[in-house]
């Protein structure tokens, strides 16, 4: 079974916000990110650029898709905040391991930008283009939804089970409701990463597996994608893998195989020889 992680981070230089959870190391080469993989049986990772605390991180990405095209693809950025930069958004994919765009939209005037639709030229060009856009949607539902209604034929990726950032427990799972009904929108898939960060429990962390099995019986196995943010995960990256392979009875077969790889190549468009 081939593995791709879909959501990892490489940064060169770093200031990395307070609270992030993230290793506080200056860097995270390519190269010991491999090693990682390599330990825990990972065969390839979604590189998502760590913009707001490296930005160069982006050509730190892209380089490293250059020197290690069968392991890496990339969900890239740019600044939002600057409408210039519509601009970027044709050829956008012709960048070497560019599958496409991810933001959190976490940082200085970006919120409020999203609220009051000052971004929305960004949703109308990436759904021209055929770019798909990975969001840290868990915290804007209600303006995810009305990307996703508005742009039927843009291919939107929720972040991080579609939890609230920073939260644990039952305070992470308060709008699960709400963000499974996305799930009946075909053009939203999601991103089931960073699953463990969300529980006080160790692993298996049980009290996850009910919102991980709902998460599955609403998006199903090609709209699921597995991943870790390792960068931050509370466990080794060995047993981020194991959590889905071993410890979810109802995951087995060729869903397995889509939740841990096949889906998220076809959903970017990656080739990745399923």
């Amino acid at each position: 079974m081939k593995i791709i992680d879909a959501q990892v981070h490489i940064w060169s230089q770093t200031v990395i916000p307070p609270g992030s959870g993230h290793r506080q190391v200056p860097s995270f080469t390519a190269e010991e990110l491999l090693s990682e993989m390599d330990e825990a049986g990972v065969d390839a990772g979604l590189i998502h650029p760590p913009a707001s605390w490296d930005p160069t991180s982006n050509a730190l990405a892209i380089e490293a898709a250059k020197k290690y095209p069968d392991r890496f693809a990339i969900m890239g950025q740019f600044p939002p905040e600057n409408p210039d930069n519509v601009r970027l958004i044709p050829g956008w994919r012709s960048q070497a391991g560019m599958k496409g765009f991810r933001w959190t939209l976490l940082y200085g005037d970006q919120p409020k930008l999203l609220a009051e639709g000052k971004l929305d030229w960004i949703w109308a060009a990436t759904e021209k283009e055929g770019v798909p856009v990975s969001l840290l949607a868990g915290n804007f539902l209600q303006k995810f939804r009305w990307i996703a209604e508005t742009h039927p034929h843009l291919k939107l990726i929720i972040d991080h089970c579609g939890l609230r950032s920073g939260r644990k427990d039952g305070e992470a799972t308060v709008h699960l409701d709400e963000m499974l009904a996305l799930a009946k929108l075909p053009n939203v898939a999601m991103k089931a990463t960073g699953a463990p960060a969300y529980s006080t429990q160790t692993y298996p962390f049980p009290n996850m597996h009910d919102v991980l099995h709902r998460i599955f019986d609403a998006f199903g196995p090609k709209r699921m994608f597995w991943g870790t943010d390792v960068t931050r995960m509370p466990c080794s990256y060995r047993r981020c893998v194991t959590l889905f392979t071993e410890e979810l009875p109802w995951l087995k077969g060729r869903d397995l195989e889509d939740v841990m790889g096949r889906g998220v190549a076809e959903w970017i468009g990656w080739d990745y020889g399923f």
